[in-house]
């Protein structure tokens, strides 16, 4: 699979995070997402948005923590 092949648009980018358009076109403006500029078009590798979830993924508790609240 060539790098090409591996491009998404904008519009593809935000059906998989299942977001809108301009929630990804934030995260390019606030260069939160790494992406390939083509003249006037801008593509998102799939690999740099599987890594921008995975950088947010958040680890479950593994127990309950006390929170110094009386009972």
């Amino acid at each position: 699979m060539s790098i090409v092949e591996n491009l998404l648009t904008v519009d593809e980018a935000a059906e998989r995070l299942r977001t809108s358009p301009r929630f990804v076109r934030r995260l390019i403006e606030e260069r939160r997402i790494a992406y390939v500029k083509l003249g006037a078009h801008v593509r998102i590798e799939q690999a740099e948005l599987s890594a921008f979830v995975a950088a947010g993924r958040v680890k479950p508790m593994t127990s309950v923590v006390n929170l110094g609240r009386a009972a």
